[in-house]
């Protein structure tokens, strides 16, 4: 089956697109919404920018629009990308987000394509899991949820941070894998790419609850 899988450079899509490149799929495209304004419904914000270094450090090709971010115009936005495609399905890492997959499943409905979930409702301490013996190289670009403070911007996602997020959820109950938008994360390396993603300059911003770890230069290096 020929698919365009959604993409925005951190964990969730990036397993996503994992599992289906070892699958019976034939990954045509990588398929990417750049919001316009940060408080976007459906899609990924911080350093959206980089999706084209994702895209060439992984060897697929990229497709790309502008959203405006508006709940529900985004919708139309998306429909506007995928329906110019040549595929037969839709790949997303939703996981839990009811409100995003049956917004994808509308634009595919619409146009006659199969959506594909490959992390729905599992576990949320198994994706994690997953992510650290794969050996993905993941670092948190944004949080915003009580109890997450600036230290934990550009933090790798390791053992370490994976029980510290545990007792978050303990606390707080975010969730694990921020699917309420707690955090943010951007995959620098992983066993599908080709070449890995360096950071040669970031800066850290906060303001109030919440901050983004914005990577301002970044380029790509042989594995």
């Amino acid at each position: 089956m020929r698919v365009a899988v959604l993409a925005s450079g951190g964990k969730d899509s990036a397993l996503a697109l994992h599992r289906i490149l070892n699958g019976r799929y034939d990954v045509k495209y990588l398929a990417c919404m750049i919001p316009l304004r940060q408080e976007s419904w459906m899609f990924h914000y911080p350093n959206i920018h980089l999706i084209d270094l994702f895209a060439e450090a992984v060897d697929l090709p990229l497709v790309k629009a502008e959203t405006s971010g508006i709940k529900e115009k985004e919708v139309e936005d998306l429909k506007r990308l995928v329906e110019k495609l040549d595929v037969e399905g839709i790949v997303s890492g939703a996981i839990a987000s009811t409100y995003q997959k049956t917004r994808i499943e509308k634009v595919c409905r619409q146009l006659g394509l199969k959506s594909i979930t490959p992390l729905w409702h599992e576990n949320e301490s198994d994706i994690l899991k997953e992510i650290l013996d794969l050996r993905f190289d993941v670092i948190i670009t944004g949080v915003s949820a009580y109890g997450f403070g600036k230290e934990w911007l550009g933090r790798k996602i390791n053992e370490k941070t994976v029980k510290a997020l545990i007792e978050l959820n303990r606390k707080y109950h975010v969730s694990l894998v921020g699917e309420g938008g707690e955090y943010e994360t951007l995959v620098l390396n992983a066993p599908f790419f080709k070449k890995r993603i360096e950071i040669v300059k970031a800066e850290k911003t906060w303001e109030n609850q919440s901050g983004h770890y914005l990577i301002t230069e970044a380029k790509l290096e042989n594995k």
